[in-house]
């Protein structure tokens, strides 16, 4: 009798493949019922605001951070001017900051009794109109988003320029072209690419939030989402607004592609020599130290100087146990999640790497899926799946315990744990997938001449050389699973708080001070985190 061979890391991949996608087919359901009444009356009377507000907000950040991030990653590349070297690395710094505790800071610091109009008041004696203060409005959040959102475009796009050749912008400066023609006629087109990469990941990442446009009032399609689920139980206008959200994000990546274009730039040799850089004049130098300070001031220096302010403040009254417990909660949550993560990110890379066939391709794109999906959207997709799944595996719980409450799965840490293996997926397996395109398939082809089989040579061969990869996946999976809010604040057991939604929680309720200092832990863990990260990376460069 023939023995069966069965590919281990072709089952696991197909098992986490159907984990993503089944959870689905219950949406896609809920949108051929008829609709009620409740969504006849947000398509005649909201429907429009929603599009309209997340479509000004949207493109706004995506045009903002566009033009500053490309500037400044052009400005650190090309020339020389006082610490340089300092605001090469500390330009990222704004990403250690959620934007929805960027808005409740600023939003504090900004308010009638906050310290900027207080010293407007008290120490110069001035009245100054509100008006000029609120920054809770549409073009309040487009700042939030553009000042920290920003090193997405300005991290690639500097890495991009980093590692170009000199000879076209140094041909383009040797026939005249000043500093804006050389940035408006060479550099601009050759990163266009890279550009609207970094814009797009900006943009999704702004029609993915709730946190910002929920404190500033801003009806947006994050926020009814929410509101139809929490406020109105509607799961159906929640489902039907989630769907129409996703073909704006469709739209987003499919703009992508046409923007991008088919031109390409690239040596024409092997030798690339990296762009030498320009030493500034002492007004050009001063000009370009003040943009890089500006920008590094409202995205970094500030906020973290008033959080710290409010936390010496208020540490006494929040250090007690239960803030304790908030810690190991968001700890034990993130580290677990991070770790099935990676596990799934590791196996599925593996089987793609080994695989060059069309389902190999297909699950890499699938993997990557979960990113572009708003937390709102996957929480809604979550409470369905599990809802149901609790519904058939009843008569099971029963037998294990007859006094187990129907909805077990549903009322359980477990929910959120699949919904951050769903979101965050993406993250680790990019991570994972870039070591194993470092290490190449030379020792694992070398390995199977020798006679050792797919897992033995991952297990001896492939894992020690991975582990780099590995550390960098789980620490950028743990990172955003600390800063996540909307499937955290959805998903959640009863009574169960993380760091995010207790800040949440605290800005719903005025209490500025109080959110202070879990904020402040969130930045210190993603500060630690960017900055070890960057520096390895840079190392390795």
């Amino acid at each position: 009798m023939k023995k069966i061979k069965i590919n281990i890391w072709a089952v696991l991949s197909t098992i986490f493949m159907l984990m993503i996608l089944i959870p689905n087919i219950d949406v896609i359901l809920h949108l051929f019922k008829e609709p009620n009444d409740t969504w006849h009356h947000i398509k005649k009377y909201l429907l429009k605001d929603y599009i309209l507000n997340t479509s000004i907000i949207a493109i706004s950040t995506g045009s903002f951070t566009m033009i500053i991030g490309t500037s400044l990653a052009w400005l650190v590349s090309a020339y020389d001017f006082p610490m340089r070297n300092f605001f090469r690395w500390a330009l990222i710094l704004p990403l250690s900051i959620p934007p929805y505790i960027a808005a409740y800071t600023y939003a504090g610091m900004l308010s009638y009794t906050g310290g900027v109009q207080a010293f407007l008041r008290n120490n110069l004696g001035l009245q100054v109109s509100q008006k000029y203060f609120d920054i809770m409005s549409i073009p309040g959040a487009v700042f939030i988003f553009t000042i920290f959102l920003l090193p997405y475009v300005y991290l690639v796009v500097r890495s991009y320029l980093e590692k170009q050749s000199a000879s076209l912008i140094e041909n383009a400066r040797l026939l005249g072209a000043n500093y804006i023609g050389v940035f408006l006629k060479v550099v601009i087109p050759i990163s266009r690419g890279v550009i609207i990469a970094g814009v797009t990941l900006t943009m999704l990442e702004v029609l993915s939030d709730y946190g910002v446009v929920s404190y500033f009032g801003i009806p947006t399609f994050s926020t009814a989402i929410f509101s139809s689920w929490f406020s109105m139980s509607d799961i159906d206008s929640a489902i039907r607004l989630a769907s129409i959200l996703l073909v704006a994000i469709f739209m987003v990546m499919t703009s992508e592609k046409f923007l991008r274009g088919r031109k390409k730039y690239s040596s024409t040799n092997t030798k690339i020599r990296p762009l030498t850089r320009k030493k500034l004049n002492e007004f050009y130098g001063s000009l370009a130290f003040l943009y890089c300070f500006i920008i590094l001031s409202l995205g970094f220096i500030i906020p973290t100087s008033q959080l710290l302010s409010w936390s010496i403040m208020t540490y006494k009254d929040i250090l007690n146990s239960d803030f304790f417990i908030l810690i190991y909660n968001s700890l034990s949550v993130a580290i677990l999640s991070s770790l099935l993560i990676v596990v799934m990110a590791v196996i599925i890379a593996n089987y793609t790497r080994i695989n060059d066939g069309f389902l190999s391709k297909l699950y890499s794109k699938i993997t990557l899926l979960g990113y572009s999906i708003p937390g709102a959207v996957i929480a809604i997709t979550m409470i369905l799946f599990f809802v149901d799944v609790d519904k058939n595996l009843g008569w099971l719980y029963k037998i294990f315990d007859p006094n187990a409450p129907t909805l077990l799965l549903s009322m359980s840490i477990v929910m959120l744990i699949f919904a951050y293996m769903i979101r965050f997926l993406a993250v680790g397996f990019q991570s994972i997938e870039g070591g194993f395109e470092k290490i190449g398939n030379k020792f694992f082809e070398a390995s199977r001449t020798l006679g050792y089989g797919v897992t033995k040579t991952f297990f001896l061969v492939d894992l020690p050389m991975l582990k780099p990869a590995i550390l960098s996946g789980f620490a950028l999976v743990f990172v955003d699973i600390i800063k996540e809010l909307p499937l955290a604040l959805i998903l959640r057991p009863f009574n169960f708080h993380t760091l995010a939604t207790k800040v949440f929680e605290y800005a719903n309720d005025e209490m500025m001070f109080e959110a202070a200092v879990p904020s402040l832990i969130i930045v210190a863990v993603s500060f630690v985190t960017i900055f070890t990260l960057y520096k390895v990376v840079d190392k390795e460069d």
